[in-house]
């Protein structure tokens, strides 16, 4: 009885650590999930997705049996179908796969592998409570460790087949227990992917009811499963004579406390990443590239001029003033006058011009080639929607006889060759988060005016500045988070920089008050005028 109580009262500890660690851990996911782009990421297994059409669905569940055979965690494609197909067709495409992994690893075990897997088996004491309790109770013994499992799914798969249980009985038992579980973690995906398509501006934002619903179906889901867990760990007690925890005992039943401290450890080390994604830090690294900004061109007079008449009547006859937004459904219909225009930049010599008419070309190139990419890919409701490879990366755009791609326009021939960061005020991503278009094309001439003009702009407009002094509060555009080097390199900070367009905080910086940043969300929504109807 002592020695009951001595190893209960050793472990308490032990159980503070571990649950302290886990809140560490979700609390550092959330963090990183608001902080950093994981939409990226999503996006490019979804594009793999959409792109299969009406195969999708197989294509990840193909993927997730091969997974699971490789003893890759379960439960982070599982939350991955949930964002993709929705909790119901990502409930079903998940069961098919993880049943039919279930199956394939049951059977390697039993014919093909059964020395190999054994030797697993041995390592681990709960495997000889497991096989005892299912030689004796067969199909139920597997339901109840599938509603409550004392082994990872992966391997479980493979250690079922030493057991005794009959294959069919098996896989059916399988498939149904596994449901809830299953259900949960899609259920959670799904909510994960519609909180980073409504911060990323991908649809409409969701009403409060609406929050509170999926809110109120989570919570009844967390409860349904809980009770299933629950009540499967004690009829699985009774049956294997003990709860079986051997993942957490040495021999002799003393506890072993270094589990605890490494989930302690991963759920400081996912905390602290979280806070420093949240203050901007890591976010660097998954951003644009950083540069040393030099106007290279800056001696070169230059009396060639490139003719932008093309680009500028498009632009003068489908960006609405008001917003800036683009009738894409216009512009196809003049879609031959603007591959005129590509014609003519592909063609165009850059050794005779001078450095504002360079910028001003290569400024009119990138948005050009960024209108040209949406009518190919239309509908969409973002660029983010065109696949990766044909993006940003997507070396499709010829200037001057030489192949680009628009991550090379802005990183390679923008930024490091002109000392001038309000590029970023002229480029257009096509998406609202951007500053508008211009209904003109940039010309040599008026290059200061326009770019000037572009950055009053965009801090004379509250959906990229905002500057409260009372409260001690900027809310900024996230262009100076993803560029605040370049920002740094002309002014000295980006704060400084922005400052040269807000009186009030010029004056505040100069009395030595910081204000608190605070980013504003990046709209990345379609840059689109929707015609009424439409």
């Amino acid at each position: 009885m002592s020695a009951a109580m001595s190893a209960s009262e050793s472990a308490r500890p032990s159980s503070l650590v571990r649950w302290a660690g886990l809140g560490a851990f979700l609390l550092g996911a959330v963090l990183l999930a608001r902080s950093l782009p994981l939409d990226r990421a999503l996006g490019a297994l979804d594009v793999v997705v959409r792109d299969a059409g009406p195969w999708g669905p197989v294509v990840f569940a193909g993927g997730y049996a091969l997974a699971a055979l490789l003893l890759f965690p379960g439960s982070v494609l599982t939350l991955a179908a949930g964002a993709l197909f929705g909790p119901l067709l990502g409930t079903a495409v998940v069961s098919l796969a993880s049943t039919t992994a279930a199956a394939l690893a049951f059977l390697v075990a039993r014919h093909a592998a059964r020395d190999a897997v054994a030797a697993v088996a041995r390592r681990r004491r709960a495997f000889g409570a497991i096989d005892r309790a299912v030689g004796e109770g067969g199909w139920k013994v597997v339901a109840l460790l599938r509603l409550s499992p004392l082994v990872p799914f992966s391997l479980g798969n493979y250690l079922f087949g030493l057991t005794r249980v009959g294959f069919v009985a098996y896989v059916l038992a399988s498939w149904v227990a596994m449901l809830p579980g299953t259900f949960l973690y899609v259920y959670l995906g799904h909510l994960g992917r519609a909180g980073l398509a409504a911060a990323a501006g991908l649809e409409r934002e969701r009403s409060a009811a609406e929050w509170a619903l999926l809110g109120a179906g989570l919570l009844a889901t967390l409860a349904a499963t809980a009770l299933i867990t629950r009540r499967a760990r004690a009829a699985l007690a009774e049956k294997t004579e003990g709860p079986v925890v051997a993942e957490e005992e040495h021999a002799g039943g003393r506890p072993r406390p270094w589990r605890s401290w490494a989930l302690a450890a991963v759920g400081l080390a996912t905390l602290t990443a979280g806070l420093l994604a949240s203050c901007g830090v890591l976010g660097r690294w998954f951003g644009p590239p950083q540069v040393t900004m030099e106007d290279v061109h800056a001696g070169e007079a230059g009396t060639a001029t490139f003719d932008h008449g093309l680009l500028d009547g498009l632009l003068a006859a489908h960006v609405e003033a008001e917003t800036g937004l683009v009738d894409y459904q216009g512009l196809r219909r003049d879609a031959a006058t603007l591959d005129r225009y590509l014609e003519r930049l592909a063609a165009a010599d850059l050794g005779p011009l001078g450095r504002d008419e360079r910028l001003a070309l290569l400024l009119n190139a990138y948005n050009a080639f960024t209108l040209r990419l949406i009518l190919d890919h239309r509908p969409l409701a973002s660029i983010r929607d065109v696949p990766e490879d044909r993006r940003w990366k997507g070396r499709t755009w010829t200037l001057a006889g030489q192949a680009y791609t628009l991550d090379e326009l802005e990183h390679e021939q923008l930024r490091p060759k002109f000392r001038e960061p309000r590029v970023h005020f002229a480029l257009n991503c096509a998406s609202v988060g951007c500053p508008p278009l211009r209904r003109e094309a940039y010309v040599g001439a008026r290059l200061e005016e326009q770019l000037e003009a572009q950055a009053r702009l965009v801090h004379d407009d509250a959906r990229w500045f905002r500057y409260d002094p009372e409260r001690g509060e900027l809310h900024l555009t996230r262009l100076y988070d993803w560029f605040e080097g370049d920002f740094a390199q002309v002014a000295g900070s980006a704060l400084d920089f922005a400052a040269r367009y807000s009186p009030a905080l010029r004056r505040d910086l100069e009395r030595g008050q910081r204000p608190r940043v605070r980013w504003l969300e990046y709209d990345w929504a379609l840059n689109e005028r929707r015609r009424r109807g439409s």
